[in-house]
């Protein structure tokens, strides 16, 4: 099935001065424009295009690569400001455009947002909304404890970031669960800390404590051995000197170095930690 705003392989049913002309079906032919024709394409050639509407309003196929897709959210760079909206860079020749009544606040040019890309029901345009609140699910999501989820971050609050999970629910990344640096805009993978009462989500970046613990021990032995066999960061150092390298709370870098002790590769010393050679 063809659908606008996505990406889709289509045959070459007939060659253009233009271009080529793909088979779209219940759409017709749809033209793909002579630059984005990939050298030594003939009629039956599949090629994956993205379609979408031009200047003129006509579907027309790229094989050039999308922010988002329809559906989707991402964040883009508001190119233009005129009196029919905001105009954003989604990576395609013809931009996308915010409506004002789209715009929950009023779009500054050369700034960032997080938008949902949509389908307008009366036009057909592909438009963008900086209006999440009407494309991200009011039910809560049916979460486990600690669930591998994908994160992208809309915005900052005092208690620290807004994201949308699996692009449809809402959660909260708190800033103490924060232990490298993100931004806005940004996809992680992150993981369900907990589902309140009330339906929301608090997320975390860290991972279930023995798969942290794995994770960790790797970058440990690793940043002994580039530094000769020796760190001062010990079971006693720094909270934040430890996030500043190895981007984890202290409590599981003190479970890391307890899991090297036991198993012998690490002597803790008072002034730090050391690598044990092999016997």
């Amino acid at each position: 099935m063809v659908r606008i705003g996505h990406y889709n392989r289509l045959s070459v049913v007939r060659l253009s001065d233009y271009g080529v002309f793909l088979d779209g079906g219940k759409f017709g032919h749809i033209l793909l424009p002579r630059k984005f024709v990939p050298e030594g394409t003939e009629i039956g050639t599949e090629i994956e295009v993205f379609l979408y509407f031009d200047s003129e309003d006509q579907l027309i196929a790229t094989t050039q690569k999308a922010k988002a897709c329809l559906g989707e959210f991402a964040l883009m760079q508001v190119v233009d400001v005129n009196n029919a909206g905001a105009f954003l860079d989604w990576g395609l020749d013809k931009d996308l455009l915010v409506p004002y009544n789209q715009q929950k606040v009023p779009l500054e040019k050369g700034r960032h947002y997080v938008v949902h890309v949509y389908q307008d029901h009366h036009t057909e345009r592909l438009a963008a909304s900086t209006k999440l609140d009407r494309f991200v699910s009011e039910r809560p999501g049916r979460f486990k404890r600690m669930q591998k989820v994908d994160l992208l971050l809309t915005n900052k609050t005092d208690l620290g970031f807004k994201a949308i999970v699996n692009d449809s629910y809402w959660g909260v990344l708190y800033h103490n669960e924060i232990f490298r640096d993100v931004r806005v805009g940004q996809r992680l993978t992150g993981y369900i800390k907990w589902v309140r009462d009330d339906g929301g989500v608090d997320l975390t970046l860290n991972p279930p404590a023995a798969e942290a613990v794995d994770q960790l021990e790797a970058q440990v032995l690793k940043h002994l051995a580039d530094n000769k066999g020796f760190s001062h960061l010990g079971d006693k150092a720094d909270p934040d000197a430890i996030k500043r390298v190895f981007k984890v709370s202290k409590k599981v870098y003190k479970r890391t170095l307890g899991s090297l002790f036991k198993a012998g590769k690490i002597s803790i010393d008072s002034d730090g930690i050391r690598l044990k050679e092999e016997s």
